[in-house]
């Protein structure tokens, strides 16, 4: 991996990608000073200001409207046979352009927070002492879904108004999990709301914020991308207030269109109220199939690839062939920086007790730079992994022996992370790398992940386009030319600073300080934490940023359709087949364990050519246009490929023991 802990070059663009790092000395106002005070601001330079605005490595925020809420077309037309002519030829006559009207998907979001501060002044926060009870009695009272975190005893300066600074975020749905986990561990009711807010909330460095100027388009895009129902809007360093996606759908209604006769008969009078026969229907047809499988436990057959950079040597790294010279690409894994381990453990289960077989996996990517330094990158990351391994093994023995150990029982990604990182620290290793650490639940049907850094996971799963929603369908080949329905089912989140500078798990020798939000070194409680439905039949690939810089994921996808097809697991895309022949019995497990590490080479391969085609936009060139750096080719890199292949019956050894 080429990226650097601090690059200079990447500095300007950073803004882009740095909207979940708020500054650590940042206030909530005391007062909004909105209402008779707004500014007059003319709706061609509010234009201009919305278009030119970039979000997300986007230039334009009509790109971002196209599914978003609008005004519905019969109304713009009814309004503007009415209204527009007559003004239009009023104002040419006098000589005044005639305004341009907007959308409200391209009205800015201080626009929203205005409407929603004169009906109703409520100030989202809440002190970092209180309880989870006192939480909850303030998320219901004032009709919150999110509140900042406030230290009161501690202000910005003396000579301020703000009130108290600003720590984190919490959520309605963050104090639901807070409760859920308390009685989940055992917890009485009374210790469960007595719990402090400041040790669940989220911190400053992680919470996604909007800007005042940006849209309803623009933000509600973002809240459904990341899965997010609110966010703070910050200007010049201070928390304006929060947006809620109900916030924004509420924007544009009259009081009229909520109250009155007219209101209730159109929208309330021919809708409520359920019969005292009503039950639930019957699953779908096309979900039947689905569901009797769902009450069977999922195993997983996992393959193995890596390759190093093509241009390493036991001296260095070449930054091209020419530098590289008249010799064969390098194939010593030694030399990678990347690390891996895949390992299957018998433990306990966290609800029943019962001990049944984890499959954990994970990789690293060792942050090359340092060999500036004089300190070899790869004794961080090869390190890491170990670790990781060695908790899960110990964690498995004193399982055996019925020990009281702390990981006597299902052990999370995010705590063997944590605790795996804080063992190399105690070695003293200089270094650092990314991270990404996966559990196989087969009995739940779930994955669970954290990652850190820019390595990262997908999910493929085939979904039949006869079947799906709208939303599912493939929309860019016709039907009739398609041969398959395999897509992607899933994307992890990637978390980076600016540009190839992810975030890293690292140690320079000495501790991070504490609310570190501008540099890369992170923490395992920074990382990305979530789980994932799986189904039989999906292929999971984890994998380092050599391959997902230097293979577009269509390309990954027919990649995968291609093994399936070589191995009869798949036949012309036949989802209604594959599950024939599951009904039977022929599960192809045997196949699938087989030959799931030639899916994984196969991978591997094809980033490695593709790293070295200077004539092609690989991933990594597009996204370095997007954010003014000129690139042209492929990302030469280590890279390592783990493949997950979701099946319905046990294999003989389906995880290889391996680091």
């Amino acid at each position: 991996m080429q990226a650097i802990i601090r690059n200079a070059r990447t500095t300007a663009t950073s803004p882009r990608i740095t909207r979940a790092q708020l500054p650590t000395n940042i206030s909530f106002s005391t007062t909004m000073q909105i209402i008779g005070q707004s500014k007059v601001l003319s709706f061609a330079t509010k234009n201009e200001k919305i278009l030119n605005h970039p979000i997300l490595g986007y230039h334009s925020s009509r790109r971002f409207l196209a599914s978003s809420a609008a005004e519905p077309a019969a109304v713009r037309n009814q309004n503007a046979s009415n209204t527009s002519e007559n003004k239009s030829a009023s104002a040419t006559q006098a000589g005044i352009a005639a305004p341009v009207r907007l959308r409200i998907s391209e009205v800015a979001i201080s626009e929203v927070l205005k409407a929603k501060h004169t009906l109703k002044w409520v100030e989202p926060v809440i002190c970092s002492v209180s309880s989870l009870r006192d939480a909850i009695t303030t998320c219901i009272d004032c009709g919150l879904s999110g509140m900042m975190v406030v230290d009161r005893d501690n202000t910005i300066s003396d000579n301020t108004r703000e009130r108290g600074k600003v720590l984190g975020m919490i959520t309605s749905r963050d104090l639901l999990r807070i409760a859920a986990k308390g009685f989940k561990d055992g917890m009485g009711a009374e210790a469960v709301m007595d719990q402090q807010i400041k040790n669940f909330m989220t911190p400053l460095n992680q919470v996604i914020y909007a800007r005042p100027e940006e849209t309803i388009g623009q933000c509600r895009t973002v809240m459904s991308k990341l899965g997010i129902k609110c966010m703070p809007v910050l200007s010049n360093g201070r928390v304006d207030g929060i947006v809620t996606q109900r916030d924004l759908s509420d924007f544009g209604l009259e009081a009229t269109d909520r109250g009155g006769k007219k209101s209730f008969l159109r929208n309330v009078s021919e809708r409520v109220g359920l019969s005292s026969n009503t039950s639930m229907a019957e699953p779908p047809i096309y979900m039947q199939a689905h569901l009797a499988l769902e009450q069977k436990p999922l195993y997983a057959n996992v393959g193995v690839a890596c390759l190093p950079h093509p241009f390493k040597t036991e001296d260095g790294i070449g930054m091209n062939h020419r530098d590289f010279g008249p010799h064969e690409f390098c194939m010593d894994n030694s030399l990678s920086e990347d690390a891996y381990f895949s390992t299957k453990v018998r433990l306990p289960d966290e609800a029943s007790g019962k001990k049944k077989d984890m499959v954990y996996m994970g990789v690293a990517d060792g942050v090359g730079s340092w060999r500036q330094y004089g300190v070899d990158p790869r004794d961080f990351s090869h390190l890491l992994m170990k670790e990781c391994r060695n908790i899960l093994l110990e964690a498995a023995a004193d399982a055996r022996r019925g020990g009281d150990n702390i990981f006597n029982r299902a052990v999370t990604p995010s705590e063997i992370m944590s605790q795996a990182y804080e063992r190399v620290k105690a070695e003293g290793i200089i270094g650092s790398s990314t991270a990404c650490i996966a559990l196989f639940d087969g009995v739940r049907h779930q994955l669970h992940f954290s990652n850190l850094g820019d390595s990262g996971i997908i999910v493929l799963r085939h979904i039949d386009s006869d079947v799906a929603g709208a939303l599912k369908r493939n929309r860019k080949v016709p039907r009739s030319e398609r041969t398959s329905d395999l897509r992607v089912a899933f994307v992890s989140q990637q978390q980076l600073v600016s540009f190839n500078h992810p975030y890293q798990l690292g140690w320079t020798g000495e501790e991070l300080e504490d609310n570190s939000d501008s540099g890369s070194l992170k923490t395992a409680a920074d990382s990305c934490a979530s789980s994932v439905h799986v189904r039989r039949g999906d292929i999971i690939i984890m994998a380092t940023d050599g391959l997902f810089d230097n293979v577009d994921i269509d390309e990954i996808v027919e990649i995968a359709l291609e093994w399936e097809e070589e191995n009869g697991l798949i036949n012309s895309g036949d989802i209604a087949a594959r599950e024939r022949r599951w009904a039977q019995g022929d599960s192809k497990t045997i196949i699938s364990q087989k030959n799931v590490g030639n899916l994984a080479d196969k991978l591997c391969h094809r980033a490695r050519n593709n790293s070295i085609d200077q004539y092609r936009d690989s991933p990594f060139a597009i996204l370095a246009k997007e954010n003014d750096i000129m690139w042209s080719g492929g990302m030469p890199d280590d890279c390592t490929v783990v493949i997950s292949h979701v099946v319905g019956m046990p294999s003989a050894d389906d995880v290889p023991e391996t680091i």
